[in-house]
């Protein structure tokens, strides 16, 4: 790619955006600046575009996203007669505007787009896709990075994310769109509307969504009169109404709303990285917990998919971890329909390989199967579309990720931070009316189980230069694995890229039977572990720790030990 004559294609061409020409000639005679933008396209994958807001083939924009949406209608048409589409969006910069672009470009191509007609949580769309039947969905949103960005998520039919192969035709569409010369069609927004080509998704619904979410309640009337009390924080994202209307009718009355962070603000100025697995993200909200006292804090992230949780305790409120938060609500969903009679015969279970060991001892106990897949929620909604075409879909109970993302129920094929919002509340309302905290809970399954310490580290690499770091780390670790760390000695070493594990013990190798993935994972004795993988979503490579001890201060050593020893031998201290 001539870099230089793409930055004077994009100078001359695009003139639809203020923001963007401002930009573009702002970056006049600095190399630098316009090699960042233009060195690269955005790359459209299972997760489908994500990056920077603004001018040039790396960022996000008006062009890229009309270049994806034609490359998308093009596949659409190949594959479907009189194809449909769900878009949504959520409180991010320009999300609504990309979410008419992308409108406008399906119906010049003859593919019905329909609109929610204002934010709305990641989920929705997914049950958008499978409600209105349509052949694909779009998120437009950059999940919870921070505001400088967005994205592009799409969905298939079965309202799962897109799959590897369809997202490669998807790709290889869009490769041979050009972003300037005619190739993308477009028709006036209003025109769209009245050809009916265009249509906005009625309210009607959402409530059907909602009564879906309340569908999965185990103990339904628990929040009634349980005197449970909730401070919630959409982090200025699209959880606002959703959460709250699924709290309401459930019958928790005390919910007190974080004021600075429950209108939609795509700047986030109240927390930079809107993220609920930061602590900073929920100071706001621990701030007025003091205040308030709730019993629990709820934090949704902006496109409501993520939820995270702090619990009170003596002298102040314990931040929840993904990990423990999925442990216990595993534990209260299986335990509560096994004593209610409505936990199907062979009860399954899904969580990521990167998700806490903790999850197989629980399940264990109550006869769940657990199915073990790769990083990322449509491995997840892949699980229970497989038992749907066997039609055992009603074995399916809970699946999680340790990235503070759930699902309970199959109305939806991606994580939902509506209904992990509900269990949540139910969970802690059940409890409390047996005279314990969520705190009590977490505790006592540590010390029925064990104490496993589950830590994740994430070190950022930006730019181009950043990008080929990250490979180079990954290449090194994968010629020359560890033998042992933080003492520990390394019992087997698995490449889900090569689809190899080797056990080292043992001297022998078997191939791992789930799709290739960029991730490596080393089993230690004593159950301990450590997974090395690159973000999918985000210019980071990510590190993740199983800690096992014998006392929970035993296994917080063990895992500062191991974790600064993967970082040394990663070389990324």
């Amino acid at each position: 790619m001539d870099i230089k004559a793409a930055y004077e294609l994009w100078l001359d061409s695009a003139n639809e955006d203020e923001d963007l020409i401002n930009e573009l000639k702002g970056i006049t005679g600095n190399d630098e600046e316009i090699y960042e933008r233009f060195y690269t396209e955005l790359k459209f994958g299972t997760a489908g575009l994500r990056g920077v807001i603004g001018a040039g083939t790396n960022r996000m924009n008006i062009y890229t996203v009309r270049r994806a949406t034609q490359g998308l209608a093009n596949f659409l048409n190949k594959k479907y007669k009189n194809a449909s589409v769900a878009i949504s969006y959520d409180s991010r910069i320009k999300a609504d505007l990309f979410a008419k672009e992308a409108a406008r470009v399906l119906a010049a191509n003859g593919v019905k787009a329909y609109l929610s007609t204002e934010l709305q949580p990641t989920p929705v769309v997914s049950f958008a896709v499978r409600e209105l039947k349509t052949q694909a969905g779009i998120m437009v949103t950059a999940s919870h990075n921070p505001a400088k960005y967005n994205g592009y998520k799409c969905y298939g039919s079965d309202g799962c994310q897109m799959t590897d192969v369809n997202a490669n035709a998807v790709f290889q569409e869009i490769e041979s769109v050009d972003y300037f010369n005619g190739d993308i069609k477009l028709v006036d927004f209003e025109e769209g509307i009245k050809s009916g080509l265009i249509e906005w998704i009625s309210d009607d619904l959402y409530e059907t969504y909602l009564d879906n979410v309340q569908a999965q309640s185990v103990n339904p009337d628990i929040c009634k009169g349980s005197g449970l009390k909730v401070v919630y924080t959409p982090l200025n994202g699209a959880g606002n109404k959703l959460v709250r209307k699924i709290l309401d009718r459930i019958g928790v009355e005390d919910v007190v709303i974080v004021p600075e962070q429950e209108k939609p603000d795509g700047n986030f100025t109240t927390c930079p990285y809107p993220n609920p697995e930061i602590k900073e993200a929920l100071d706001l909200g621990l701030k007025l917990s003091e205040k308030e006292q709730p019993d629990l804090l709820l934090a949704t992230d902006p496109d409501s998919d993520r939820v995270g949780i702090a619990v009170k305790v003596e002298g102040g409120y314990r931040l929840m971890t993904g990990n423990e938060t999925g442990i216990m609500l595993m534990n209260y969903i299986l335990s509560s329909r096994k004593q209610n009679g409505t936990l199907p015969e062979n009860p399954v279970a899904v969580k990521t390989i990167v998700t806490s060991k903790l999850v197989e001892k629980v399940c264990e106990k109550y006869g769940c199967e657990l199915k073990n897949v790769l990083t990322g929620f449509k491995y997840i909604g892949e699980q229970i579309l497989l038992l749907e075409q066997k039609h055992e879909e009603n074995r399916y109970v809970f699946g999680f990720e340790e990235s503070y993302g759930y699902l309970a129920g199959t109305y939806v094929r991606d994580k939902d931070a509506v209904v992990a919002s509900m269990l949540i509340c139910e969970m802690a309302a059940y409890y409390r009316t047996k005279g314990k905290s969520l705190n009590d809970v977490m505790n006592e399954l540590y010390e029925e189980f064990g104490y496993y310490i589950n830590k994740t580290e994430a070190f950022e690499f930006e730019g181009a230069s950043g990008m080929q770091k990250m490979a180079n780390i990954m290449t090194s670790l994968r010629e020359s694995h560890p033998t042992e760390i933080a003492g520990f000695k390394v019992t087997n070493a698995s490449d889900y890229l090569n689809s190899v594990s080797k056990d080292l013990v043992a001297g022998t190798q078997e191939t791992i039977d789930l799709p290739k993935s960029n991730v490596l994972a080393y089993a230690l004795e004593g159950g301990r572990a450590a997974i090395v993988r690159p973000s999918g979503t985000e210019p980071k490579i990510k590190v993740y720790i199983t800690a096992v001890g014998k006392t929970e201060d035993d296994a917080k050593a063990i895992a500062d030990n191991m974790t600064k020893s993967v970082v040394s031998t990663l070389g990324i201290e």
